[in-house]
């Protein structure tokens, strides 16, 4: 391996350790549920789920789990579960 990948390796692990330098703007991501699958998205600090409770709540088992998988990653926000 030439000395200019284990510089990327290592400040790739740097980087890891420092997730507060993401910040994610959008994405969308395919959520296996125990009865289907679902389409969750994330915009501008917004969510949106394609699952009835979310319709109906605007947040949904789908979000919150989501947002315990990213984290700090997502950045400050207020706690769904606060606004409900």
């Amino acid at each position: 391996m030439d000395s200019a990948m284990i510089a990327k390796i290592s400040k790739a692990r740097e980087y890891a350790e420092q997730p507060e330098r993401i910040s994610f703007k959008s994405f969308e991501v395919e959520f296996h549920g125990k009865h289907q699958a679902y389409k969750v998205g994330y915009d501008s600090g917004v969510w949106h789920c394609e699952c009835d409770f979310f319709e109906q709540r605007g947040v949904c088992s789908h979000t919150m789990a989501m947002e315990r998988v990213l984290g700090v990653m997502l950045g400050a926000q207020e706690p769904v579960a606060a606004a409900v």
